[in-house]
């Protein structure tokens, strides 16, 4: 049986008599739920989604929420939206479109706080999950090796704020912790103290998952430990991750926050990497790329200390790109004399401009949570919601003058439309069992054009000018061979795709036709399409 049609034109009644009419309509009906009207909408839901027991439930009018996502940049209607109350909610409705097979085109997408950039949590007549309605109480273990389980949906600064509490925190991070747990173990979470503990799919125990049949699995390192590694770093096409088990460390109230800046590209790198390899060293460096901005330091002074206020005030750019290296020090109070000798230690070996020190020491949450401060400051100028055609790169450390040569000064000659972050990660503190992936060498950047694009623009703030950047920037890595490889990637043809994972695709594709046979699972990533049958 067909449970999936699409309406033909009006049209196709001519020639009917009022009771073939009729007839045709009452069989419509009975068959299946229209979203508004019978005339309304080319989409015809399921009448079998009645059957299925839940204790959240579906939406089929208040929809459109689901087609948007942090890019702004492509809006794919759904058919329904799932709110959940239960992981059962979640299984027995992908089990559903499991069993309905390959006669009905209907797909799933898992969406957390909606911070994908290209659609990736959306799906053009699927059905969207609202991962955030899971939200189940957390555990936190306070034992000799914490732990707090948290619900997928779960955003990561309700974590902060629960396992605070117990003096506890997980030991990695995003820069932004506005996003769900699945969201970010689906790609890895990554921010500045990647390089110490790896990213966030490093420091996980184990995790509950629904695979694309409707089942629900657990899985660790030692229980369905291939399902495990696919769906960290998955991209969504393994399973929804409706639970999992975070690592914690003892949390420090304060921390020492720290900015230097570089004019010389190859000294800022070198003293980056020197921070990153030593073993008594900062618990957060990152670094980004300032293109022309006047006035830089005067704008820190509202929240950062210069160690020399003169020798600051006289700093001039000049227009010249600059490098900032960001750090934090965690504080503890009964050795805060001790970290102070170890930072000013650390500092002395560095060959940072000495009249740019800037440094300021702010309580441990509000430094995990500071881009939503900017947040609240672009939301209220309506510069929030607009177009974010982001471009995330790893960078292999042999090729890092090379990008940095070929793309800071020519590709990005005026300014840059968004922070540019680069800083250096230990590739040892990466499993390679998992599904992301990676440059070959043990020391890689992650580099983040971070753009927002001016509505409607067609200057060089606006959408097709930064993706026509954005483009040349990796025309420029494939020209030169620099074996780049994409963070959150987005491609649009499965060949792009298998280029991308390169040897580790056959693994890939094995894993798909595993745990989701029929390609229901994150069509908005556009590696796979659903297997259907001729309707």
């Amino acid at each position: 049986m067909n449970y999936y049609y699409y309406y033909q034109p009006l049209g196709f009644l001519r020639g009917y008599t009022t009771f073939h009419v009729i007839r045709s309509l009452i069989i419509l009906f009975f068959s299946c739920i229209t979203i508004k009207s019978i005339f309304s909408l080319p989409i015809i839901v399921p009448l079998s989604f009645r059957t299925i027991p839940l204790e959240g439930h579906l939406s089929f009018d208040e929809i459109h929420h689901a087609a948007r996502d942090f890019g702004n940049q492509y809006q794919y209607l759904p058919l329904a939206v799932l709110n959940p109350k239960s992981v059962s909610d979640i299984a027995s409705t992908v089990g559903h479109i499991w069993q309905i097979g390959a006669s009905s085109r209907l797909t799933v997408a898992a969406r957390g706080h909606g911070h994908s950039l290209q659609g990736q949590a959306q799906t053009q007549h699927g059905l969207v999950i609202n991962m955030e309605s899971l939200r189940q109480e957390m555990r936190v273990y306070t034992g000799k090796n914490p732990y707090v389980d948290v619900s997928g949906g779960e955003l990561w600064i309700d974590i902060l704020h629960k396992t605070m509490k117990y003096g506890l925190a997980p030991k990695s991070w995003t820069d932004y912790l506005h996003l769900t747990v699945g969201g970010t173990l689906s790609n890895a979470g990554i921010s500045g103290q990647a390089f110490k503990h790896g990213p966030q799919i490093s420091n996980v125990h184990k995790l509950e998952v629904i695979t694309g049949k409707g089942e629900v699995m657990n899985c660790s390192e030692s229980e369905n430990a291939d399902l495990f590694h696919s769906v960290l770093g998955g991209l969504g096409q393994f399973g929804i991750i409706t639970k999992a088990r975070i690592s914690l460390e003892s949390a420090p109230k304060t921390v020492k926050w720290i900015r230097v800046l570089y004019s010389d590209f190859s000294i800022f790198t070198r003293d980056q990497e020197y921070l990153i390899s030593a073993e008594n060293t900062f618990d957060y460096i990152e670094g980004f790329v300032i293109i022309n901005r006047t006035g830089l330091l005067n704008n820190w002074r509202t929240s950062f200390n210069p160690q020399d206020p003169v020798q600051a005030s006289q700093f001039k750019s000049d227009g010249k790109i600059l490098y900032c290296l960001e750090l934090a020090k965690h504080f503890i109070p009964d050795r805060t004399e001790k970290l102070s000798k170890e930072i000013e230690n650390l500092l002395s070996q560095l060959h940072y401009i000495s009249s740019t020190l800037f440094q300021t020491e702010v309580l441990y949450t509000e430094f995990l949570d500071r881009v939503h401060v900017s947040e609240m400051k672009l939301r209220s100028k309506g510069l929030w919601d607009v177009p974010h055609p982001w471009l995330n790169l790893l960078v292999p450390r042999s090729k890092i003058y090379d990008f940095a040569d070929g793309v800071f000064g020519k590709i990005l000659k005026d300014t840059s439309n968004g922070p540019i972050l680069i800083y250096p990660v230990n590739k040892s503190k990466w499993d390679n069992r998992t599904s992301i992936v990676l440059p070959e060498e043990n020391v890689f950047y992650l580099v983040a054009f971070l753009s927002s694009a001016v509505p409607h623009s067609t200057g060089n703030d606006g959408l097709q000018h930064i993706l026509s950047q954005n483009k040349r920037i990796l025309s420029f890595c494939e020209a030169q061979k620099l074996e780049v490889k994409q963070y959150l990637p987005h491609y649009k043809t499965q060949e792009e795709w298998q280029t991308h994972f390169g040897s580790r695709w056959e693994t890939f594709v094995q894993r798909k036709s595993a745990y989701d046979p029929l390609a229901i699972l994150a069509p908005g990533h556009n590696i796979f399409q659903k297997l259907t049958s001729a309707l």
